[in-house]
């Protein structure tokens, strides 16, 4: 999940230049934040791009699960929610990122370099995660834009294939650059050692395109409600006895998805109470 600027209200914060190191060497870190340096920044389109930085010694989390991450150039600096991408064995953290014209934090997060520094508070958390399901048969990790980041830790996790014998990855976006990263992520679980082998004949990947040409150009929702999904990738429609859902992406998406599951007899989950299906509530695309 990358919630962009939008999602949760935070005071108004100041436009200094990008990674001010002088600003940041007189911030005083909370006791409960980390300072993590930026190893990696890849951008994808105008508008999309992913980054990597260190993680810290006593960081556990599940994949799935986000954090609230920011940048140490301003006397209180905004913090927005983002998705772990990378799966929680990996020695560094990744972060898959829209950028907004203006916004408090991403106008300034895009022009990140390596070796600058993030901001990271202490505390993950979500509800896009195994435990806050119950056992089936497959998985559907339904996604649109950045909402796919969770999805790519999930998809390189063991885990996940150990508590489902198929997994089915659904990446939507406007434009057929905007799929790349996904794309990127399915390609890698395919190749690496810890997880090849059990990706092999299970992970399944289908994408869509919505606003340009694009062999496949219906919105996934629109693809579940007429049966699409299901007779491309060969499988029945939604069961509540073999399959769970995981949902992350615009607030629209969101709302058809999570209704769709409902109609089918799905029951949502939380990690209080696991179910059938979750949504990541945090997220807007």
């Amino acid at each position: 999940m990358n919630s962009g600027d939008p999602a949760i209200p935070t005071p108004a914060m100041p436009k200094p230049a990008m990674q001010d190191q002088a600003t940041a060497q007189t911030f005083a870190i909370p006791d409960n934040v980390y300072a993590e340096t930026v190893t990696f920044v890849r951008h994808y389109t105008d508008h999309l791009f992913r980054f990597r930085i260190t993680r810290p010694a006593s960081l556990r989390f599940r994949s799935g699960e986000f954090v609230m991450i920011g940048l140490p150039n301003a006397v209180r600096p905004v913090f927005r929610a983002y998705s772990i991408a990378s799966p929680a064995w990996d020695d560094e953290l990744e972060f898959f990122s829209i950028k907004v014209p203006g916004g408090p934090l991403t106008e300034h997060l895009q022009r990140i370099k390596v070796g600058d520094t993030i901001l990271m508070k202490k505390k993950p958390t979500g509800t896009l995660v195994l435990d806050a399901l119950v056992p089936g048969e497959r998985v559907y990790m339904l996604s649109t834009g950045t909402g796919v980041a969770p999805f790519a830790s999930l998809v390189r996790d063991p885990e996940t294939y150990d508590k489902f014998e198929q997994v089915i990855l659904t990446h939507t976006c406007r434009q057929a650059a905007e799929l790349a990263y996904g794309q990127e992520i399915v390609e890698a679980a395919a190749q690496d050692p810890l997880v090849s082998d059990f990706t092999a004949g299970r992970l399944k990947s289908w994408t869509s395109v919505t606003r340009e040409p694009w062999p496949r150009t219906k919105r996934v929702t629109r693809a579940i409600e007429d049966g699409t999904l299901f007779a491309e990738l060969g499988l029945p429609p939604f069961d509540p006895a073999t399959d769970r859902v995981m949902i992350c992406g615009s607030k629209d998406m969101i709302a058809d998805c999570k209704a769709l599951c409902l109609a089918a007899g799905l029951t949502e989950g939380s990690n209080a109470r696991p179910a059938e299906f979750v949504v990541e509530r945090a997220f807007v695309d």
